[in-house]
């Protein structure tokens, strides 16, 4: 199958499909920290959608999205118009992606502010759920693919907000880290929808 991960510098989803075999491609307009920028499209990955892909798995820009994020939307109980403005154009990214013309398609994100009106997810899931012991909600909005089931469910999960781990960590590359998929919610993808 050929399969475009959206929104992925560190290819760890590209990487895990290509491991089943699969012709997967990163994009990013970032370039890729995972070792295969002979896999990796650089640009905007709006201009790729009409290419003929069987999977899009989609980890847009949640920053303005977020549940998290909300606060800042309105400081001091007043609307931050700009932030709004960059709210709605990562709605835009995400909508462009849900109602791409493929028929198989997964958009990962946080639980989203309730301002943006974004469709309904199908599920969460959790990392602990996928053999590591953390805890971080994220939704799947789900077309045309099945739900993803639980590989290796962890004990006593912990936060990922715990200081000191490695998407936790301080300093400029912080967004970026809190922001990669877990290994086995990467392999879960590969197995159950390759």
């Amino acid at each position: 199958m050929k399969i475009l991960v959206a929104c992925e510098e560190s290819q760890t989803v590209c990487k895990a499909f290509r491991a089943k075999g699969h012709e997967a491609y990163s994009c990013d307009i970032l370039p890729p920290s995972g070792g295969h920028p002979e896999w990796h499209i650089q640009g905007d990955v709006v201009d790729y959608l009409d290419d003929g892909w069987d999977i899009l798995i989609a980890h847009p820009p949640c920053t303005y999205l977020s549940n998290a994020g909300a606060r800042f939307l309105y400081p001091k109980g007043i609307l931050n118009g700009d932030r709004l403005i960059l709210g709605m154009e990562a709605k835009l990214l995400f909508m462009k992606l849900f109602n791409a013309p493929i028929k198989k398609i997964c958009i990962e994100n946080p639980i989203p502010s309730t301002v943006y009106n974004l469709p309904k997810y199908t599920q969460i899931i959790q990392p602990y759920q996928f053999g590591h012991s953390y805890q971080k909600r994220t939704c799947l909005w789900i077309k045309g693919l099945t739900e993803l089931k639980p590989t290796k469910v962890m004990d006593k999960p912990q936060s990922t907000k715990i200081a000191g781990n490695w998407f936790n960590r301080g300093g400029k590359d912080r967004q970026m880290n809190r922001s990669k998929t877990f290994q086995g919610i990467a392999d879960a993808m590969a197995e159950q929808w390759g």
